[in-house]
Parts: structure tokens; sequence; C-alpha cells
């Protein structure tokens, strides 16, 4: 295993994190239990969850998926597992969490519980990674950065990290870290794959002269791009959300499943069989590919999910394979908007 680190922490990682939203809605804790395990048997170090998991949202369920990795976590030597966690991000913007009767905040109060809570329910007595799940429009970032640089004094989480962010926002995080000689955003976990580009634009160039590393979350595209969905939108996550009551739920779908998005599917679906490939591994192994890059976050429902994801561990894409990708890219820009 090549591990990585993340941005200038400690934290060596393997290229491929366990991600467990899925854990609480779409798998049971039997299934759970089964996937962590066949990640930690291939080597896998480095697990991520967050307070609000699982998806979709809800306040029944929210920190289920915490509580079950906590369980889990309880039968491996904690220093062998990276483990990472989010507080939820703000209610004033796109989203209201359900959770903390819908006030959240970056702000000191809301860290200080969040990370009480998440500890708890997690068995154990320090984070590995604490990070945003989302920015904070309102809240100024001294005084998050001020409040999470803490919980890093105080011993209960290692480093920190950004998710959901913009350029702006992970620079301005980072000067202020500097100006105020405190913790700064090791990490930005945003979404990144073959049908989501846009970090390659402006992010890149940040993570990359600031030794910050994205952590890629949704590298196959919420399962688009293993091509069920060009089959029959019959089942899946967006076969549910493309008739979700909720507008906000229904347009999440839309952008992943589309004219565009599909059609560049197909492409790469192609460029995968005449590899020798699963569509999946070719996805994963795309978003690993960069220097910026310390470890890709992937899901599953099922061990039988995991496989093709775990493929990607021992594939690098070769220069031809990547240019072919850039032409793909080319022809059709942008097709998750």
């Amino acid at each position: 295993m090549q591990y990585r680190y993340i941005g200038k922490s400690g934290l060596r990682v393997s290229p491929i994190c366990m991600g467990t939203m899925t854990f609480g809605t779409q798998c049971d804790k039997d299934e759970a239990f089964k996937i962590m395990d066949t990640a930690y048997e291939r080597g896998i170090n480095f697990f991520d969850t967050a307070e609000l998991y699982p998806v979709p949202p809800s306040a029944k369920l929210a920190g289920i998926t915490e509580e079950w990795v906590g369980k889990w976590l309880k039968t491996k030597p904690r220093e062998s597992i990276i483990l990472a966690t989010k507080v939820a991000g703000a209610a004033n913007g796109w989203f209201v969490p359900p959770i903390r009767n819908g006030f959240t905040a970056i702000d000191s109060f809301h860290i200080k519980r969040a990370i009480e809570g998440s500890l708890k329910r997690l068995q154990t007595d320090y984070i590995d990674l604490y990070q945003m799940h989302w920015p904070d429009n309102t809240v100024p970032i001294e005084e998050s950065l001020k409040a999470f640089d803490e919980l890093v004094r105080e011993g209960k989480v290692r480093y920190i990290g950004t998710s959901n962010d913009s350029a702006y926002g992970l620079t301005k995080a980072n000067e202020t870290s500097k100006r105020l000689n405190i913790s700064r955003f090791e990490s930005i976990q945003n979404n990144f794959s073959l049908n989501n580009p846009r970090f390659l634009d402006e992010l890149a160039n940040v993570c990359q002269r600031e030794s910050i590393s994205l952590l890629p979350y949704s590298p196959i595209a919420g399962g688009v791009l293993s091509g069920k969905y060009n089959q029959k939108l019959t089942s899946g996550r967006y076969a549910s959300y493309i008739n979700d009551k909720n507008g906000r739920v229904r347009a999440q779908a839309a952008r992943f499943v589309n004219e565009k998005s599909l059609a560049t599917t197909a492409k790469y679906v192609e460029l995968a069989n005449e590899l020798g490939l699963h569509p999946v591994a070719l996805a994963v192994s795309y978003s690993k590919k960069f220097d910026f890059v310390a470890s890709t976050i992937i899901g599953a429902t099922s061990v039988e999910q995991l496989k093709p994801s775990l493929e990607a561990l021992d594939l690098e894409l070769s220069a031809e394979t990547m240019g072919k990708i850039a032409e793909i890219q080319k022809e059709i820009m942008y097709p998750m908007g």
C-alpha cells in the first residue's frame, strides 16, 4: 500500500478512503460491518463519516452511522485507523440539517456541541480529521477556526479540514489561520469525478500551492459512472430522488443524471471496456490520479458493490488513457453543470 499524507499533517492514509454515508438507510448494520471489515483487510486505514449521516438526512436517523462506525471501531486497534468526521454546516444556506433543531452554525457553540456528540457516538477520545461539512456565510471564519483550534489544543482533534468549499473560502480560511497562527484546514472534501472535473479550474491550484489535500467524494458520480443509469432508471439512489417531493432532492438528481452526464458516461464505459476495466475502477482511478489528492472517498451498499472500487487500489492510469479522458471532457464540458 502506497500511503499518502494529508496536507502538511502527520496523517498518512491509504489512497482510497471508506465512506459511510449509506450506513443506516441503504445498508443495514451487518452489511456495514462487512463492508468496513473488507476495506480494512484490503489495507484501507482511512474511514470517513459525519454527525449528519446517513443520507438522505433525517432527524430520526441522524447519528446512527457514527454509532455503527464507533461499534466497529472497537473491534480494531484505534491507532490503526485514521478516522474523519464532520460537523454539520450552517442552516442558513441551501439546506437545513435535521439536527440541533435546525439552527446549526459553524460557531464556537455548535462546533463544541457537535464534537462531544461525535466522540460519544464513535466511542473514541479523539478524531484524526475533523471537518466542516459545508461553510457558514454568516459566522466570521475567524470564530470558526479559533473554535476548531481549541479542539486541537485540547487533544480532541488532531487536524481539521473543510468540505464543499470554494477557492475563495479555502484561501480566506488558509490566510486567516496564518495570520492568527492557529490550526489550518489540511484538507478539502469536495465533489470530483470524471463527470465533474470543476475542481481543476481553480481549487486545484490553491491545493497545489498551499499543500492542502483534496479528498474527493462521489468519484463515481453517485453511481452514474457505473453505467447503471444508462440502462433504465429503475434502481439506485437517483431513481427514487428524481420524483422526491423535496425540490432540492429532485434538483440533485437532475444534476447527476441528465442528457450530458449519461452521454459522457457512455463514452467512459466504452473506454473502460477497451481497457478491460470495470467502469467503476476507471472512475475511482481517475480521481486518485492527481498530485493534490490524498485519498478518494468511495461508498458502497454491499460488499459486492465495493469490489470494483477496491480494484482501483492497484490501478494506475496511463498518460494515453488520461489523454482520452481529456478529449471526452473537452467534447462534452461540465455535464454536471
